[in-house]
């Protein structure tokens, strides 16, 4: 599992949300192809068996791989999920099975791979990435081998996923994909796939309303911290989306497995979805760029403020102070009749405060009429 965690806003972390979202193979340089002798355990894997025809379908949770082998050839499509990747004996005796090859089963367990499409002797490799919004952004590797008669798929260790969907038209037999071959199950997983990117996208919508209520209302750190959290997810889902809608393009054009016209028309709503989601994507990145100018618009227009009223009490109690200085002078009347008469006047100190009162009242009141105030 690829988790991208969102800091919490009084200590962003960037180094580690950086190292979370860029995936860095762990082999060794020079290492030869295949899964890694030394990879360790990290935890069990668990395989889910479906087996189905037109009019009845089995479903089974082993973990015994060769159990596999008693299906195989039996039914017209049997779907192997291999849910948690922390055992890699167990993948390796499930790569056998299916007749895998080492390049293939290496992408799988290192799991660090954009989505794409190969194509093999007797299989079809497709790497999908699946995310999911719960308090944090999952990014998860989906890992889709179609055969013959079959489709084998990995995914990482995370709990739940967004084939739920499928599986429940399978149990159900609702519509054609009991009726129909492997390739039409590949389909569904795909579309699947691209249809849990919705409403992680609609929550990242609701976020950025939010947040822009907040920006206009009461810009802070903790807003924009939100942000920019906000926009390193999308960038996240940009890298999973974009490789993603190219590999169900290729299926569409060069893949004989879905030359079924009505196939490839499911596979290329398939691709409008995914050109949609790019869309949303595109456009929730430039609304966060909007929305930072909007912070450092309010930012700079809040100073603004502050300056004017700073420099509206400065021009204020300018001329009080020049008030205050004047009659704040050494001069002693008995030297000189010209010496400052009034500081012997008898209203001369409330002459002097009601002057500075008049002063500080007309000045306010003409910033007032300005809409200076």
């Amino acid at each position: 599992m690829t988790a991208t965690e969102t800091p919490s806003p009084e200590s962003p972390n960037p180094r580690k949300r950086m190292t979370q979202t860029l995936q860095i193979p762990t082999t060794e340089v020079g290492a030869p192809p295949g899964i890694p002798d030394d990879l360790p355990s990290t935890g069990p894997s668990n395989i889910q068996l479906i087996a189905y025809n037109a009019t009845k379908f089995e479903e089974h949770h082993r973990n015994d791989p060769a159990t596999i082998q008693d299906y195989l050839g039996k039914w017209p499509v049997i779907w192997v999920n291999v849910d948690g990747l922390g055992t890699p004996e167990l993948v390796k005796k499930v790569g056998q099975i299916f007749g895998l090859g080492e390049l293939a089963l290496e992408d799988v367990v290192l799991a660090n791979e954009q989505a794409k499409v190969e194509r093999y002797d007797q299989y079809l490799f497709i790497v999908a990435r699946m995310v999911a919004h719960g308090s944090d952004l999952t990014n998860e590797q989906l890992n889709i081998f179609l055969g013959k008669n079959f489709v084998l798929t990995f995914q990482e260790s995370h709990p739940g996923d967004c084939l739920n969907p499928v599986r429940n038209r399978i149990r159900k037999s609702l519509d054609r994909l009991r009726q129909s071959g492997p390739n039409y199950l590949v389909y569904a997983l795909l579309d699947a796939v691209i249809d849990a990117y919705f409403p992680v996208l609609e929550k990242y919508g609701e976020r950025l309303e939010e947040i822009e209520d907040l920006l206009l209302l009461r810009p802070d750190r903790q807003t924009i911290a939100q942000l920019h959290s906000i926009k390193r997810d999308l960038l996240v889902l940009r890298r999973a989306i974009w490789p993603l809608r190219d590999a169900i393009n290729s299926l569409f054009h060069d893949a004989p497995e879905f030359e079924d016209e009505q196939i490839r028309h499911y596979l290329r709503d398939c691709y409008d979805h995914a050109v949609k989601v790019m869309d949303l994507v595109e456009v929730y990145r430039e609304v966060c760029a909007d929305l930072q100018d909007v912070y450092l618009s309010s930012i700079a227009n809040r100073t603004n403020d502050v300056m004017k009223t700073l420099t509206l009490i400065s021009t204020i109690f300018l001329p009080l102070t020049f008030i205050a200085g004047v009659y704040g002078m050494n001069f002693d009347p008995d030297t000189s009749p010209l010496n400052m008469p009034e500081l012997r006047w008898y209203w001369g100190y409330p002459f002097a405060l009601t002057l500075m009162l008049i002063v500080g009242v007309s000045l306010a009141f003409y910033f007032k009429r300005r809409n200076w105030l």
